[in-house]
């Protein structure tokens, strides 16, 4: 058993100058020793249909799928829109669930964070918190990030600035790292 670990992330904002993109670059720059972040592009994958489901998945949706399945945990930061998760985001995970029996979500530990306005994707968090669930994926509990105003926390580049942002963030990928390891030695 190694100690490395590798990480997928993903952004539920196509924006690329998003603020939660900003996260995920953040997060690339704070993470502990031997962890590994890779990007990875959502705006690609269709929306969910099931006649393509049944007719087999369409080649972006079996890339993402076989890139899940490569890496060691989800790292998935979040907007919120209309009180929720972005659509973009709901449609890659509901893709990627199907089928059930040979979903790569299914035992994939999750973090999670996100920035956002007034309530910094609180409620997202909590919908995501419940597709995860659903889906399968072991979702690290706390901490939790979720960047409140984030617009007072980001340089004109998408730089999060903040240093107590940046604290959360790496408080949450320390967390992450431990729990990715408990949940190897429980199956080991």
């Amino acid at each position: 058993m190694t100690d490395s670990i590798r990480l997928l992330g993903f952004s539920g904002s196509a924006r690329r100058s998003s603020h939660n993109m900003g996260l995920l670059y953040t997060a690339q720059e704070l993470l502990p020793d031997g962890m590994t972040l890779s990007l990875y592009d959502l705006t690609g994958i269709p929306f969910y249909d099931a006649d393509l489901d049944t007719a087999g998945q369409p080649e972006p949706v079996q890339k993402f799928k076989a890139a899940i399945a490569e890496y060691d945990g989800l790292l998935i930061a979040t907007p919120e829109y209309n009180y929720s998760l972005p659509g973009m985001l709901k449609n890659a995970i509901d893709w990627a669930s199907r089928p059930v029996a040979t979903s790569p979500l299914v035992g994939k530990p999750l973090a999670m964070m996100g920035a956002g306005g007034v309530y910094g994707t609180v409620r997202a968090q909590l919908h995501l918190r419940q597709v995860a669930q659903s889906a399968g994926m072991l979702a690290l509990g706390q901490p939790q990030v979720m960047i409140q105003r984030s617009w007072e926390k980001f340089d004109a580049e998408g730089r999060l600035t903040d240093e107590a942002s940046r604290a959360a963030v790496r408080a949450l990928l320390e967390a992450y790292r431990e729990w990715i390891l408990m949940l190897r030695r429980g199956r080991g």
